[in-house]
């Protein structure tokens, strides 16, 4: 989803909804989130570069998966329930059920990466739709293992051209970045994350802030754009031009193919149906790691 798409006015009530990360109305005590972290954290005990990766295919996912060891850091799968696990994990990733404690319908890779500072000092993530070039692999982990703890890497995300000028919907993608602990946490304790609705947020200091809050878009990222700009955090942008050649998404796509036209996505059922891995691998020149 990009910023130039309008509010969704079920964004706030539809609580099959709370795994994509939404404050509005979350229903989850802040204690079952910090158990399930612990767990987390056990899972990657002894791993120093964590990468999430997001399983809804089996082939992409173990194409990233190889990707991300090419370049020295650890793949890390969580997975949408609506797919499963993978049935592919290389030697030296570790698979994680972000969901096990929860049994949510739907989850994002936007639902552990809200409390990353719980669980590690460092974590990338990207799309689970993104694949890169060798040479952007290298670009982006030397952006990655170069970020001082407090700071993080995302892209902006400033919408269309007529958007451009409208600050409130900017926002930072998860298409692809790092954060830190520190920088995790203070998002966290500022109440200005990833997660939708950051108004919301349980963090949110006084009515007086959530008044501001609410004047701005509702969508994901948006927090993190808020964090910078007006709580002093510290984000190296990552160019969007870096990962857009690889980035398969309906966005923009006039052909792409829903398996429920004019409803919502569902990544798992749809990225095959509209992308053929052997030939944007090929175009990548990555297609020798199929």
């Amino acid at each position: 989803m990009n910023s130039t798409q309008k509010p969704d006015s079920s964004a706030k009530v539809d609580s099959s909804q709370f795994g994509k990360g939404n404050w509005g109305g979350f229903p989850i005590p802040l204690d079952e989130i910090h158990a399930a972290a612990a767990e987390w954290r056990s899972a990657l005990e002894g791993v120093e570069r964590p990468w999430l990766c997001w399983n809804v295919s089996d082939r992409w996912c173990a194409l990233q998966q190889r990707l991300i060891q090419e370049v020295g850091w650890t793949p890390v799968i969580g997975f949408d329930p609506r797919c499963g696990a993978p049935k592919t994990v290389l030697p030296g990733s570790v698979v994680i059920d972000f969901n096990a404690r929860f049994g949510l319908p739907i989850m994002w890779p936007h639902f552990p990466l809200e409390f990353a500072f719980l669980f590690t000092e460092r974590l990338a993530f990207w799309h689970a739709d993104l694949l890169c070039r060798m040479e952007t692999m290298r670009k982006l982990k030397e952006v990655f293992e170069g970020l001082p703890d407090g700071w993080m890497a995302a892209v902006p995300d400033y919408g269309s051209r007529r958007f451009f000028y409208r600050f409130r919907h900017h926002r930072y993608w998860e298409l692809a970045g790092c954060t830190t602990r520190g920088a995790s946490q203070s998002q966290f304790e500022q109440g200005a994350g990833w997660w939708r609705c950051f108004v919301d947020h349980p963090n949110c200091p006084n009515e007086r802030e959530r008044r501001i809050r609410s004047k701005y878009y509702y969508d994901s990222g948006v927090g993190i754009m808020y964090w910078k700009r007006r709580l002093g955090g510290r984000v190296v942008n990552v160019p969007q031009g870096w990962v857009a050649e690889g980035h398969c998404t309906s966005i923009n796509r006039k052909n792409y193919r829903q398996v429920e036209p004019g409803g919502q996505r569902n990544l798992s059922a749809e990225i095959d149906l509209n992308f053929d891995i052997a030939e944007v691998a090929k175009q990548l020149g990555i297609g020798h790691l199929l």
